[in-house]
């Protein structure tokens, strides 16, 4: 029989135990897949969670005018994975608000009903793609890694697990996952001139000066499929601002006396891209909904 002591002891133990099996880091678990089309990779408090998102971007391939050649290019690449045909990783590259990520979350509402699923994962977490990867190898349904906005200083570890999943490492991606990242910069780390000038010999100078450029756009090498995105003429910003307003229920005559103001707001805002163009369009449209 225990004596009061002891029982105090082992439930002392018990308590010890709970506390450090909480604090220890946690493996990967199956969320709810039917909850959500769409999925966030966090870390909280040491354990790996994917949560499902509850309110999806309900914007839709139609909503996005002036970047056909772009749309033309994910979307055929898209269908052909959903279809289990051979796909490519992709590598969105360009001008800022020009819609980029968009056209991901648009190709993620366009293949949902058939399968379609989107994990999105912050560049600091990269480092954990492989147990993402093993994570979803058996599911029946078809994966995107999402990375938005995805550039690398020097040293970062996302880097090297980035370029191991795309083409390198010893075991290859599932073929139910491909990843789709989107960037400013077309090679993803920092370029300086001194790397330039890097085949030029000194006396402390590395012994194979060229590698080092290598290095730098190895990276995004190995995306099979870059689709480029550039900056927009007058017209196809006021091509874009009207499509928004026309889906806010604007009709054609304002559309039309709204082309001086929205060509103002983007001379405030220095840029004639995609996002100006709809952030305008919420504008006027709000404060003409009377």
């Amino acid at each position: 029989m225990l004596t009061d002591s002891l029982q105090h002891l082992i439930t002392r133990a018990e308590q010890l135990m709970d506390r450090l099996e909480a604090a220890l880091p946690q493996g990967l678990h199956d969320p709810d897949w039917s909850a959500s089309t769409a999925f966030r990779y966090r870390r909280r408090n040491g354990r790996a969670v994917l949560e499902p998102v509850r309110h999806v971007a309900t914007i839709r391939l139609g909503s996005l005018v002036e970047v056909a050649p772009q749309k033309e290019r994910l979307l055929r690449n898209t269908e052909q994975f959903v279809n289990r045909r051979a796909a490519n990783n992709v590598l969105l590259t360009g001008a800022r608000g020009t819609g980029k990520s968009s056209l991901v979350k648009a190709c993620l509402n366009e293949f949902s009903g058939q399968g379609l699923r989107l994990i999105e994962v912050d560049k600091a977490d990269l480092v954990d793609l492989p147990d993402i990867v093993d994570l979803v190898a058996a599911r029946p349904e078809r994966f995107i890694v999402f990375c938005d906005d995805l550039s690398f200083d020097e040293g970062e570890p996302g880097y090297k697990a980035l370029k191991s999943i795309l083409d390198g490492s010893v075991s290859q991606a599932s073929d139910n996952v491909l990843i789709y990242a989107t960037s400013n910069r077309r090679h993803l780390l920092p370029e300086y001139m001194k790397e330039n000038l890097s085949y030029q010999h000194t006396e402390a100078g590395e012994v194979h000066p060229g590698e080092v450029v290598e290095e730098k756009i190895s990276l995004s090498e190995r995306f099979g499929l870059w689709v480029s995105f550039y900056p927009f003429t007058q017209d196809e910003y006021l091509a874009v601002v009207g499509q928004w307003l026309r889906h806010h229920g604007v009709s054609e005559e304002a559309v039309k006396a709204a082309r001086q103001e929205s060509l103002v707001w983007a001379l405030e805002r220095g840029s004639r891209s995609g996002r100006v163009a709809y952030q305008f369009a919420q504008d006027y449209a709000g404060r003409h909904a009377a």
